[in-house]
């Protein structure tokens, strides 16, 4: 148990960790990419609404600029006055038709007439106004009945992008191994303290059950004295006794379970037909549902061998069936199905009732958890049948889940590893 939680706690924090990372790394490279996208695009703005030619102005100091009388007046100084010169561009002009006629390759030299007008004839057939072919972001603008596309070459803001992309996902990386080695070194010191509550839990509730043993095995001896002197009829000492039996069963009980859960239970895994420990466990149970007048069918795969505590699988069984019968609906319909799963064995067992509460489903294999209070009285049980099915599969590597399709029935699934 105190691995399991020492586990949770370790994919908990290392995956906090991956989610805040991821986060703040996909926030940081989309904001780097829209900043990439609009100074490429504000560039773009200028060649193209200054020139009709896609040409800078002769003394331009900035992209930054304010519209006055349909003409730009001064351009502000927040990028740099080299910009002209470091920017490098082409122009296509294209007809209304799709025919390119003309082309300006001049402000750059890794683009030919032939690539510009490939380039061009993309653009033309995607529709966009703005975009990207290959490493060149582009602008239509609409020059009569003519459309002149301005294709910036942005390949050094898009390297800088993902070279830091890269490096900040091999940060993050590094940063998530150094944090889960952290974890890892640091949760004994966490787990510690929840280990010592626990072993003292365990150790508590077997050393008090060994030394309530001694007292009801006085008070029954007693109980049978006296039984003897005022005969078996009276109903004071049948009370005594039975109230006995039950904190006997439930010591007993709590003794095997606290066993159980320890991190290595102390059970005999030697090869034995499980076929046959099944059928012969339920069929203790047909003549009880008979009288109870509900339906109780077994099918079982033939053959079928585990290794394992044939004992402790077939206190499985009977507690799986009990329950079952204990809280199905009156005259209603309890299945036992075991067959092989691949290398797994698969033991299904199915009960109606008259309403099972989805939400509380987790909680059926905790210690003294009941789902149908009202009725303990008459169940008679404990509570704690199901944590020990549950640490029976645990001990034989397997797991055991509860589900209800429809609210008015109950199928507790246990995998047996084979």
């Amino acid at each position: 148990m105190i691995r399991k939680l020492r586990h949770k706690f370790i994919g908990v924090s290392v995956l906090s960790v991956f989610l805040v990372l991821t986060v703040i790394m996909s926030a940081i490279n989309i904001l780097n990419y829209s900043r990439v996208v609009n100074d490429s695009d504000s560039v773009l703005e200028v060649l193209a609404e200054y020139n009709d030619n896609g040409e800078f102005p002769r003394h331009y100091d900035g992209f930054k600029r304010r519209k006055k009388s349909g003409l730009f007046d001064e351009l502000s100084p927040d990028q740099s006055p080299e910009l002209p010169y470091e920017s490098r561009f082409f122009t296509v002009r294209v007809t209304c038709g799709g025919i390119v006629s003309s082309v300006d390759t001049g402000r750059i030299a890794a683009v030919d007439t032939d690539t510009a007008k490939e380039y061009a004839l993309q653009v033309w057939e995607d529709g966009g106004t703005s975009g990207f072919v290959s490493h060149y972001r582009y602008l239509k603008k609409q020059d009569g009945s003519d459309t002149v596309i301005i294709f910036l070459d942005c390949r050094s803001r898009l390297n800088s992008f993902r070279s830091f992309l890269l490096y900040s996902v091999a940060v993050s990386l590094a940063g998530m191994i150094a944090v889960a080695a952290l974890v890892v070194l640091l949760s004994r010191m966490v787990m510690k303290p929840v280990q010592e509550s626990y072993e003292k839990q365990k150790s508590f509730i077997t050393d008090a059950g060994h030394e309530i043993k001694t007292p009801l095995t006085i008070i029954d001896a007693d109980a049978t004295i006296l039984e003897m002197d005022c005969g078996e009829d009276n109903e004071w000492i049948k009370d005594i006794r039975a109230q006995v039996a039950r904190l006997s069963s439930l010591t007993k009980d709590l003794i095997y379970l606290s066993r159980m859960e320890e991190e290595k239970p102390q059970v005999q895994m030697i090869d034995f037909p499980l076929s046959d420990v099944i059928t012969e466990t339920a069929q203790s149970f047909q003549s009880l549902a008979r009288v109870q007048e509900k339906t109780f069918t077994v099918d079982v795969e033939p053959m079928l061998n585990l290794c394992g505590d044939e004992k402790a699988i077939a206190q499985l069984i009977s507690i799986l069936l009990d329950n079952a019968l204990k809280y199905s609906d009156e005259k209603g319909t309890i299945s036992l199905r075991a067959y092989a799963k691949g290398r797994s064995v698969c033991i299904e067992v199915f009960n109606t009732a008259e309403k099972v509460d989805t939400s509380e489903l987790g909680r059926l294999f905790d210690r003294f958890y009941r789902a149908d209070k009202s009725r303990n009285s008459q169940t008679g049980g404990y509570g704690i049948g199901l944590s020990i099915a549950r640490a029976v599969v645990e001990a034989h590597r397997g797991r055991i889940t509860a589900s209800s399709a429809d609210g008015k029935s109950l199928l507790i699934t246990a995998v047996l590893g084979r």
